[in-house]
Parts: C-alpha cells; structure tokens; sequence
C-alpha cells in the first residue's frame, strides 16, 4: 500500500540540482561554454538572494502589519559564499578585492587601500541539474552575481595534515548606470536532454 503524503513528484530525477558545483569567472547559457574556474571548493557554495522590504503600514492605525498592498522591495544584496582550498596570485587578488598583482613580480601580491571599480568582476557558481549532464546536453542550474566583491577579506585557515580553508563571500553590487530594472545577479534553470 502507497502511503498518500510520502510521494515525491514524478520528475524527481529530471529536475534535481546535484554536486558542489563549480565558480568560475564567466559562463555562456546559451551553449554550456565555461570561462576559467576560480579553484577548488570544499563544503559547497552557499547562495542567497537577501532582499530587503519596506512595510508602509507598519505604523498605520487600523492596518495589520505586512499589507501586501503596502510591502515595497527596495533591493537586494546577493551574496554567495564558501571555501576555496586552492590558491593562485589572481585568486588572492580577488579574495583581498583592493589590491594589485606586482607587474615586476607576478607572485606579489599588493593590497591596497583604495577600492577601484576594476575590482569588482563577475562570478558564476554553476551546479548540475537533471539526469541529463553528459556533454553539450547537460542540464544546469547557474547563477550569475554581476559587479560582485569579496566583503571578508583574505583569510586561510590552515589545519596540521589537512588542507588550508579560504574562506569567502561575494556580493553582488549595483551600478549607477543600470539601478532601476536589473538587480546584481540572475539565475539560469536548463534541464538535460538525451544526445
């Protein structure tokens, strides 16, 4: 006997996100192609959208709080997060935000102490999606945090006969250019399909 509350839907298999996934600097929805990968991760990637609203009615008489007619969003702060485990120059540069690579010395890494708009790039975290994920088929689940920006820092985290953490969290930031219409950051859903 089938128990009535203990079913999954029929497309399961077909519309799961699986693995860890991959961060990388650029990615093309429209034919799979990924640009360079920005290292290894351990434990997985953490997105969260964070939207922040407004309550108009909040301090209204004779109306309740969270009216949806009085509910504004006023934006969102993308973030997304985790731990890499590998380490290049144009990794740490990009963890420390502000800084420069040496051009006499490209193992030198400079921090600085102002922030430049060059230092805000692109970060695409792409995850396997559907039972489909063989070749130019494959299925993902991919989302982009455009002008994004390293807020914590450098930091490692080193472990006697283990491999160093570095932890990181990028956000998504706003341009004056496009404030109305576009929040920092999009989200790409493609199932698999057969060869």
């Amino acid at each position: 006997m089938s128990m009535k509350f203990t079913k999954v839907p029929a497309n399961t298999w077909k519309t799961i996100q699986l693995n860890a996934g991959i961060l990388v600097d650029s990615f093309t929805p429209s034919t799979g192609a990924i640009g360079n990968i920005l290292g290894a991760t351990s434990g997985g990637v953490n997105f969260n959208s964070n939207p922040t609203y407004v309550d108009f009615g909040e301090d209204v008489d004779n109306v309740p709080a969270n009216t949806k007619e009085l509910k504004k969003l006023q934006g969102f702060d993308p973030a997304m997060s985790g731990n890499l485990i590998t380490c290049t120059a144009a990794g740490v540069k990009k963890l420390l935000a502000a800084a420069d690579i040496d051009s006499d010395d490209e193992t030198h890494v400079i921090p600085r102490a102002v922030l430049k708009t060059t230092d805000f790039h692109e970060v695409w975290w792409i995850g396997d999606y559907s039972d489909e994920n063989e070749d130019e088929s494959a299925g993902f689940l991919a989302i982009h945090m455009k002008d994004s920006l390293n807020t914590t820092g450098f930091q490692i985290q080193s472990t006697k006969n283990g491999k160093g953490q570095m932890a990181f969290e990028f956000h998504g930031h706003y341009t004056l250019e496009d404030l109305e219409l576009n929040p920092p950051f999009e989200i790409y859903v493609k199932a698999g399909s057969a060869e």
